[in-house]
């Protein structure tokens, strides 16, 4: 996703949950939009399922040239809030921190984020979900499969468990 010459990304604000209509309704307008989205696990009525959900909530960029387009009209374009801006001019998003985002992008479009960075090994967590729920355990580390490593105190001694790093927390 490269931006034609002369043009440069800026942020947009978007309404609260609307950065995907924001992002359809800029397409249609021509310009061209970058969403950055994370996957993660989702549990509701028994259910688990994995959805995307926007990287900066509220934002997404759009690459404008402002010689040539009507980069105004963003402003009026729904589930927009606004161009991010100083007075009435767009301030442009350093090139650098956008092609690490572009960079950082999975072949699924997802941005991975890993959350076992927090953590090192000899950490208490807390399984906070599934039939080990509510137990402490110590962390050890992440398998190859981005699973984690956890030593759960269960029938009077340490059982070695992998599970989902997003089934668990610090303790």
């Amino acid at each position: 996703m490269k931006v034609a010459a002369g043009g440069r990304w800026y942020a947009v604000q978007t309404h609260a949950n609307q950065e995907d209509k924001a992002a359809f309704n800029l397409r249609r307008q021509g310009f061209e939009v970058f969403l950055p989205k994370f996957s993660r696990v989702r549990r509701h009525a028994r259910k688990v399922e994995r959805v995307q959900r926007p990287l900066f909530s509220g934002y997404l960029f759009v690459a404008i040239d402002m010689a040539r387009q009507r980069w105004r009209a963003i402003h009026s374009t729904f589930g927009v809030v606004r161009l991010v801006a100083c007075g009435d001019r767009p301030i442009p998003v350093p090139s650098p921190v956008i092609n690490e985002l572009l960079d950082r992008q999975g072949a699924d479009g997802c941005i991975p984020l890993d959350p076992c960075n927090s953590w090192k090994a000899g950490d208490t967590v807390r399984v906070v979900y599934g039939a080990f729920a509510d137990r402490l355990g110590l962390f050890e580390g992440v398998t190859d499969s981005q699973r984690a490593l956890i030593l759960l105190d269960l029938l009077g001694g340490k059982v070695r468990a992998v599970v989902d790093v997003d089934v668990i927390a610090a303790a």
